[in-house]
């Protein structure tokens, strides 16, 4: 076997190259910060896992509190929906407020059994997985409820697409289509050609909270136009949601991630353009004639202000359920590594985008309702870290307690951080993006 040619820098070296780099890129996490220092010093070798130890050591890596927080850390904020009818969901759980921390979640009112249906919902608004947007602009999928359309006669197309402005989106119902209505005449490339470069750039960079904050507004800004008393309770919703911007999330990340600002910027100025100040005379006209009602300003201010609308891309991202919608009951669900409910779509055929709720064991009555917003197949390092990424502190969960203190008893810790260590990098990047 040949020897290896580099040579191991002594721990002062190191830990000075190392400073010297920190302090110039005080943004980049770990990984990032080893790559530079394997390119400025090719011949030494150095392990990422030695890298992290010296940056920890000089206190260059966020470390946690005994709470399991890291110091300083920024966690998301909710708050109830006023008048709120959970009746038309379900009888058999209700609202609660655990306070500032944890915030809301749901418990059980009644004992609920093993294999239980506990509710179905329909979306808030929807953002599909991009195979099936995909199929919705490609005329086989329904452009509302996302299920894939057959050779139904029930079927119909976009009410204002036509040959000279076509519109690709058709619904597998006219119920479907008159649903719509809260939402696809301002993403309509025939009614609002301005929003087409917004949805092309999210779907191009396979951001979903973008696509999501994008339905959404849709939303918004047309119940303005048409009944006030549902946007009052629309808008209820959108505020209520749990919330951590962008920007928060990257003081705050453990991760010390490096968001993509530039990214940011140029969505934000597609979603101005798609939603209220077009780039075109002709858009504009277009845009005039679905929005003739002017918003009030502290509504128009919360949505499209820079800042507002970093806060509004972390709120979709927090709340989306795995597959794209947002649901207004199921986005009270709080986490745990052992959850007790699952979220099922099996209404594949004629309503794709409903979930339903089902009891995974015996559910006491008092006892919270509780999902997972991570793989529960990953490690123990690998969930809690998903979870910190979005401000939720490190989980101390009865499983992830049971797994931390056996990892202890069989010596296990350092070499599951280790692990650990390569998810940094995809971690980074979907940070930056607010990706789910």
């Amino acid at each position: 076997m040949t020897a290896p040619t580099g040579i191991s820098p002594s721990e002062d070296d190191l830990k000075g190259a190392l400073v010297a780099l920190k302090t110039a890129n005080p943004t980049l996490g770990v990984p990032k910060i080893h790559a530079l220092l394997v390119a400025e010093h090719p011949e030494w070798i150095v392990s990422e896992k030695r890298t992290r130890k010296v940056l920890q050591n000089q206190g260059l890596v966020q470390t946690l509190s005994a709470s399991g927080a890291a110091s300083g850390q920024v966690h998301p904020t909710s708050k109830l929906i006023e008048g709120l009818d959970v009746t038309k969901w379900t009888t058999k759980a209700e609202v609660k407020y655990f306070g500032k921390a944890k915030g809301k979640g749901l418990v059980a009112k009644e004992a609920i059994a093993e294999g239980e249906v506990i509710w179905k919902e329909d979306p808030f608004i929807l953002a599909p997985e991009w195979n099936l947007y995909d199929l919705q602009m490609s005329s086989h999928a329904c452009g509302h409820c996302s299920t894939p359309l057959t050779t139904s006669p029930l079927i119909v197309p976009c009410s204002a697409s036509t040959s000279s402005t076509p519109c690709p989106v058709r619904f597998c119902s006219r119920l479907c289509l008159s649903r719509s209505g809260r939402t696809h005449p301002l993403l309509c490339t025939s009614r609002n050609p301005a929003a087409a470069p917004l949805l092309h750039f999210a779907r191009k960079n396979q951001w979903m909270a973008l696509h999501a904050l994008a339905q959404m507004t849709a939303r918004v800004l047309l119940t303005f136009q048409q009944d006030d008393k549902l946007f009052a309770e629309d808008w209820e919703v959108v505020r209520s949601l749990a919330q951590l911007g962008m920007e928060e999330r990257a003081k705050g990340g453990w991760l010390g991630a490096e968001p993509d600002r530039a990214m940011w910027k140029k969505a934000h100025k597609l979603y101005v353009q798609a939603f209220q100040e077009p780039a075109t005379d002709a858009e504009k006209k277009r845009l005039a004639k679905l929005l003739k009602k002017p918003l009030p300003q502290d509504v128009s201010d919360t949505l499209f202000d820079y800042e507002a609308f970093l806060r509004g891309l972390g709120r979709m991202s927090l709340n989306l359920e795995a597959h794209g919608g947002l649901y207004v009951l199921h986005s009270h669900l709080n986490h745990n590594c052992d959850p007790n409910v699952s979220v099922r779509h099996l209404d594949q055929r004629t309503a794709l985008s409903r979930i339903t709720v089902i009891a995974r064991r015996d559910i006491a009555p008092g006892e919270e309702l509780l999902v997972t917003y991570v793989n529960p197949e990953l490690s123990l390092e690998q969930r809690r870290r998903g979870l910190m990424e979005w401000g939720f502190g490190k989980c101390a969960c009865e499983r992830c307690r049971k797994e931390e203190k056996e990892k202890k008893e069989s010596g296990d810790a350092e070499d599951a951080n280790e692990g650990g260590d390569k998810a940094d990098l995809e971690a980074e990047l979907k940070a930056g993006l607010g990706v789910m």
